[in-house]
């Protein structure tokens, strides 16, 4: 396939990237030749694999056993099913994607979408959409639990009801696999923590000082990005010292980013780096980076969202990440969806692996991620 070939051709690049001097305006590099054949040789080991395991502890299974056959398609377009996604926030490019690969999806399978909700983040509204969204009697539910206790009761009712549930990335407390949902699909959260940790090292030459901006809330997904790279630092690159960690809860979470970063500076007048645990977060620590004159700090995050994707493509202040699939990760949630409809049991955890972003692979990423050309402010601002 085109995506995969895609992926080789970046993997390939970004093995030989080198991150480019700057002016005053950009990052500076600071990369050591032995600690990036170190990082480029433990991205190319992880490359295509998953390292998460379910919120279970379950074993990742690939996505295509989620796809369907052409008979089992037919099925499903003559039940005329309808489907709600009910995120736990919509306010960036991740939830556009997921909710973009959904209805794509969907609508190639005749099952209508008849409604889509945003809970900003907050349980008790999360689980009046729920409830609002059920009055709906939809067959499925794709959604995103916002807290796995105070939602809990409201997806037991859904599933009791009989509707199909599909989650992303977490799942309610007390709720089973097979009986009460169909499956959990999620993105390799673990291994992209990983990959930041081995882009930020690179960007460092392996050593330096650096705090990390983490999710302060009850959120498996972000707890695994968290661990990853720390466990990847403290393993793997012993002269990188984490000195400072700061929690945010929102929902203002660039605001909040900032001023932890801010804070961070201020503290640490000589920090290096900064992880923020994905890329809207980032952005408040970008904020804090030129509010206090620091355009050298080297800042790694998760999610290829709008605005870390420009700072990488110009070669400013984002070193690397490590980018989700949402679209298909949304696609391959409505696939198990309409699977369940038919009778099929899928596994209890679907993962989709990690896909290392820098500056060299920035624009084929975001096609890859997207599944469309980078838009013209993020083509624009490439530089070579």
């Amino acid at each position: 396939m085109k995506s995969n070939i895609r992926f080789m051709a970046a993997a390939a690049v970004l093995a030989l990237a080198t991150t480019g001097c700057s002016a005053s305006n950009t990052s500076t590099s600071s990369e050591d030749p032995g600690v990036s054949k170190q990082a480029d040789a433990a991205l190319a080991a992880i490359q295509g694999k998953v390292l998460s395991k379910g919120p279970n502890g379950e074993e990742p299974s690939s996505a295509d056993v989620a796809a369907l056959t052409d008979d089992e398609i037919a099925q499903v377009k003559e039940m005329h099913a309808t489907a709600a996604i009910v995120m736990h926030y919509g306010g960036n490019d991740w939830a556009t994607a997921q909710v973009a690969g959904l209805k794509a999806k969907f609508a190639e399978l005749g099952i209508e979408v008849v409604a889509v909700t945003d809970a900003n983040f907050k349980p008790d509204k999360q689980v009046s959409d729920i409830e609002t969204v059920m009055a709906k009697k939809p067959d499925i539910i794709v959604s995103i639990p916002t807290d796995p206790v105070a939602t809990a009761s409201a997806y037991k009712a859904a599933a009791d009801a009989g509707t199909k549930l599909v989650f992303m990335d977490n799942v309610p407390q007390g709720l089973e696999a097979g009986k009460d949902y169909v499956s959990v699909v999620s993105a390799d959260n673990y291994g992209n923590g990983v990959t930041s940790a081995h882009l930020m090292a690179k960007a460092l030459g392996g050593k330096g000082k650096i705090g990390t901006i983490f999710h302060e809330a009850d959120f498996f997904v972000t707890k695994q990005r968290y661990d990853g790279f720390k466990a990847t630092i403290e393993e793997d690159y012993p002269d990188i010292e984490i000195v400072d960690e700061k929690g945010i809860a929102g929902p203002d979470f660039a605001g909040d980013a900032q001023n932890a970063a801010n804070a961070m500076l201020t503290e640490n007048p000589d920090l290096d780096g900064i992880w923020a645990v994905w890329d809207v977060p980032a952005e408040g620590v970008m904020a804090a980076a030129r509010a206090n004159g620091r355009t050298d700090l080297k800042i790694a995050t998760e999610d290829l969202g709008t605005n870390v994707a420009i700072a990488l493509a110009k070669n400013q202040l984002i070193v690397g990440l490590g980018a989700q699939r949402p679209f298909d990760q949304g696609a391959t949630e409505a696939l198990l969806g309409a699977g369940a409809l038919l009778g099929k049991v899928a596994p209890p955890y679907v993962a989709l692996s990690a896909l290392p972003v820098d500056h060299d692979n920035v624009l084929d990423a975001w096609t890859q991620v997207y599944h469309q050309d980078p838009p013209a402010d993020l083509a624009d601002s490439f530089v070579d």
